[in-house]
Formats: C-alpha cells, structure tokens, sequence
C-alpha cells in the first residue's frame, strides 16, 4: 500500500501534536516515543515510555482493508514522515538518547523507526543491511589479490 498525501499529512499532525508536548523551552525529560497501529480501527496512537496517551488519530487510508501487512506498511510511512519532520523533533525538550519506536497491541517493539543519541540520528536501519558481507567480500578480494 503506497502512503497518500493525505496520509502523511494525517501522520505528520499526530506527530506534530507529540511534539507540541515536549516544548523546546520546557525542562527536558528522559522518555520514548511509542507509536502503535491498530489495524481494526485504522488508529495511530503516541505513548511516552510510561504508557501515557500523547495522541491519537485515525488514519483514513488504514481503514480500507488489503492484502498487505499493515504494520509493513505503516513502518515504511512512519519513517517518511519522522525524517521529513526531523527539525521540528531536533527541538523537542527529550534528552537524548531517544527515539520513536512502533509497537503492537503487546506493547512489543516491531521496529526502531527513528533514533537520535547526540549527533548520531539513524533514521533507517535498512540502509545497513548487508554491509558485514559486502565488507567482508571486498577485504577478501583485496587479500586474494
């Protein structure tokens, strides 16, 4: 399922809504971001790391049932939106490190989808997929030469 513009706008408002709780001028507090999709209700919801309801929101386009894995899909949507959205999160009053995982109805992490630990912010985890083998192949050409 490929995100609408809707969609994104829909995510960024939720997300914006988070960060309006976490206001630059405001003493910085040691917390998580937990975001969890309910695929029955279309819901994105935002947890802090004790559980506490940030916001909530209905996704419209997550209401239309399809074939494909919701959660895939949303992973994929969530961090679209938290990159575009990284100088409005580079504000938040959180201390580092942090960052905004997607959880599932037990509360189980299913993946990272933003992580900032001081001047390190990893956004997608995907891009270093695969990199031990390819280092590893290219050392053992250079030794087989």
């Amino acid at each position: 399922m490929k995100a609408t513009q809707q969609t994104k706008s829909q995510i960024e408002r939720a997300i914006r809504k988070v960060v309006d709780k976490f206001p630059t001028d405001a003493e910085p507090v040691m917390t998580d971001i937990m975001l969890q999709v309910k695929p029955e209700s279309g819901e994105l919801l935002a947890f802090n790391d004790d559980m506490e309801e940030l916001t909530r929101i209905v996704v419209d386009q997550w209401l239309v049932p399809t074939e494909e894995n919701l959660y895939e899909a949303a992973t994929v949507v969530l961090k679209q939106c938290l990159a575009h959205m990284r100088p409005e999160l580079d504000k938040m009053s959180i201390l580092h490190p942090f960052s905004f995982v997607l959880i599932d109805e037990e509360k189980e992490t299913l993946a990272d989808l933003y992580l900032v630990d001081e001047d390190t912010v990893m956004i997608d985890t995907e891009l270093l997929k695969g990199l031990d083998k390819e280092l590893n192949d290219f050392l053992a050409q250079l030794l087989k030469d």
